[in-house]
């Protein structure tokens, strides 16, 4: 399981107001997403779109999709193609691994939500930032790194809530502003070789598994076998033996078992009906008296048993069952032996050379008010619908 939860009383870190750093770093931006995450090439559409709004003076949300843990690096590419730095809301974990980690993220216009609760000083100042309209803000939408850049996760509403929040401001200031969400769609090519790339880490997998290196197959059912054999061993793990059935009734068959009795347990049987959003509540519900130091060793590790179940259901529902297939884009199989990787090592290596295109949808101008009687925010159903016409370009 990653580093993501801090044992410590959180502390709010807050945007850094100047641009000098940001400004001064731009031109770093291109080398470090070279040399530290295998992106040589960066094109851009649509970005007159964001142009327009910047030159409208209307408070800008960016809201991208998530699919790579170096995407706000990628965005900080846009920001200085448009001559704007962004200011962007991320995982106050991040902020946590180091001191220079923590100045830099700052400096770049990093500051912090506290996803293991409610973050309204996280919320305050996302909202002062989009009634300033001095700078565009970035809410990575979907929440979590997905590493499948051919699916949403569902979006989170929080985004809708901040954005209402700020329209209702700048519409009662004089004169009064407008507040708009720009959808940006990230998609990443992978252009060298997928087989001399992939072949080391399946073999490495395989040697764990204590299995010959299976260079009879194609790259695609070594990925496939690989996939059933690292689902099996948690399925014996957790349920005694392997499950019959689909890959996908398998996979919501353990994720149900893992989540299932902890909600029970902390949430009172609630069920909300998205993975992500139940990992989400468990861990709010999980770590607070966890941060208090109060609780003797066995609870202790008795919690962070509690996560790490949180944690793997959460990783388990970001292997989609059809995502894999014998013509599908090498991308996917590329994501997927990286999820493998990283599931088992807890880091992934970087593969390279990648090409990333950034697609910027036109804005969508945000209503003070949200439409009553609705299941789905009507706000959110706009960006992902946008997002989702953006996915299914490939070119």
């Amino acid at each position: 399981m990653q580093n993501i939860i801090i044992l410590e009383p959180y502390r709010f870190v807050p945007p850094y107001p100047s641009t000098f750093w940001m400004r001064t770093l731009h031109f770093y931006l291109p080398l470090n997403l070279r040399w530290n995450w295998g992106v040589h090439t960066v094109e851009y559409r649509g970005v007159e779109h964001l142009r327009e709004s910047l030159a409208a003076g209307h408070g800008i949300l960016v809201a991208p999709n998530h699919c790579r843990g170096f995407d706000p690096v990628t965005l900080g590419m846009l920001g200085a193609h448009v001559d704007r730095p962004f200011f962007t809301m991320a995982s106050w974990h991040l902020f946590k691994e180091s001191r220079f980690k923590q100045w830099l993220l700052r400096r770049i216009g990093g500051f912090s939500i506290y996803r293991e609760g409610v973050d309204r000083e996280a919320l305050r100042a996302a909202t002062a930032i989009l009634v300033a309209a001095r700078r565009p803000l970035v809410i990575f939408a979907e929440g979590v790194v997905s590493r499948t850049n051919d699916r949403l996760n569902a979006l989170q509403e929080g985004v809708a809530f901040i954005a209402r929040s700020a329209a209702k401001l700048r519409a009662k200031a004089s004169p009064p502003g407008k507040v708009v969400i720009h959808p940006v769609f990230l998609r990443y090519f992978f252009e060298g070789d997928l087989t001399a790339a992939l072949t080391p880490v399946l073999e490495e997998i395989e040697k764990r598994l204590s299995w010959r290196p299976q260079r009879g197959r194609s790259l695609y059912e070594r990925i496939c076998q690989v996939g059933q054999a690292l689902l099996t061993v948690k399925e014996i793990e957790y349920l005694g033996e392997a499950q019959s059935g689909t890959i996908a009734e398998r996979l919501a068959g353990l994720i149900e078992r893992l989540l299932v009795p902890l909600e029970n347990e902390w949430l009172g049987g609630y069920r909300d009906p998205s993975v992500i959003e139940r990992a989400k509540r468990l861990r709010t519900a999980i770590v607070p008296e966890m941060v208090t130091g109060k609780l003797s060793a066995e609870e202790m590790g008795r919690r962070w048993r509690h996560l790490a179940d949180v944690y793997l259901a959460q990783q388990l529902f970001c292997y989609p069952a059809d995502y894999l297939g014998e013509s599908c884009p090498q991308e996917r199989l590329l994501e997927t032996v990286e999820r493998f990787e990283e599931d088992v090592t807890d880091a992934a290596r970087i593969h390279r050379p990648l090409r990333v295109t950034i697609r910027v949808a036109p804005a969508l101008e945000v209503s003070p008010t949200r439409e009553r009687g609705t299941g789905e925010d009507p706000l959110m159903r706009k960006v992902r619908e946008s997002l989702e016409a953006m996915m299914r370009d490939r070119e």
